[in-house]
C-alpha cells in the first residue's frame, strides 16, 4: 500500500520531555518558555523599542537600506579605498542581495 503524506509531515523524531522544561530555571526567569535578549542596561527601553518601533530584523533591514542609499550616492568618491575596505563593500552588498532575494522569494510563496 503506498505512502500518503500531507505537505510538511514528514517523518520527526524529537525527544520532548515537558517536565525539565517547565523546571528548569533560566537567571530570574522560571517556565516552559524563556527568553534572554541579552545584557542590556535598560531591558524595559529595548523591549518598548521592540514592541512599537520594530523588530532587530527589522531595525537591521532599515540600516541596510540606508547603507545601500549612502554607498550609490558615494559611489564615484570609493575609488581610494583599500582592497580590504573594497571587499568589505563587496561583502556588504552580496548579503543584501541575498536577504533580497530571501525576501522576494517569500512574497511569491505567500
Amino acid at each position: 500500500m503506498p505512502e500518503f503524506r500531507l505537505p510538511l509531515s514528514g517523518d520527526v523524531s524529537q525527544t520532548i520531555n515537558p517536565w525539565f522544561d517547565m523546571f528548569k530555571a533560566i537567571g530570574s526567569q522560571f517556565g516552559l518558555i524563556n527568553i534572554n535578549l541579552g545584557r542590556s542596561p535598560a531591558p524595559e527601553i529595548e523591549q518598548k523599542v521592540l514592541s512599537e518601533v520594530g523588530s532587530y530584523g527589522r531595525q537591521l533591514g532599515r540600516m541596510g537600506e540606508a547603507l545601500n542609499v549612502l554607498i550609490e550616492k558615494l559611489e564615484p568618491k570609493l575609488e581610494g579605498l583599500t582592497k580590504e575596505e573594497r571587499l568589505a563593500l563587496d561583502a556588504f552588498r552580496v548579503m543584501q542581495a541575498e536577504i533580497e532575494e530571501i525576501k522576494a522569494s517569500h512574497r511569491r510563496s505567500a
